[in-house]
């Protein structure tokens, strides 16, 4: 795992913690439709585990893309972002991030530009 990795899922664990975290492809995708942009429930940033399949993929992208959201393809597995973010002896698809700052910290860490007024 890169060092950018750790400290992104280290990020992801300060999230959940301050429950600000949304957990799972299907919750992340329902947050980032009903919740308008600038929301304190919206996705601020997706983190995806390396091993979703093809479609879970798409899904996350198109959605994503359509909504403005940043999203951030991980190279750790969906059993590493489930460690992460508190679940044992499960996989985890995606994390949306919905505080302001934590995102902001791990779009930072990809180099991703992160406004303010999402």
């Amino acid at each position: 795992m890169k060092q950018i990795e750790a400290k992104a899922l280290s990020y992801l664990g300060f999230a959940v913690r301050a429950r600000r975290a949304v957990i799972g492809v299907a919750l992340v995708c329902e947050a980032l439709k009903k919740a308008p942009n600038g929301s304190e429930k919206a996705p601020l940033i997706v983190l995806e585990a390396a091993d979703t399949s093809a479609n879970t993929h798409k899904r996350i992208a198109d959605r994503t893309l359509y909504y403005k959201t940043p999203a951030v393809r991980l190279s750790v597995d969906g059993g590493a972002l489930a460690t992460a973010v508190g679940k044992r002896g499960g996989t985890v698809g995606a994390v949306g991030v919905t505080d302001q700052n934590l995102a902001a910290a791990i779009a930072a860490l990809y180099g991703i530009t992160f406004s303010n007024n999402q």
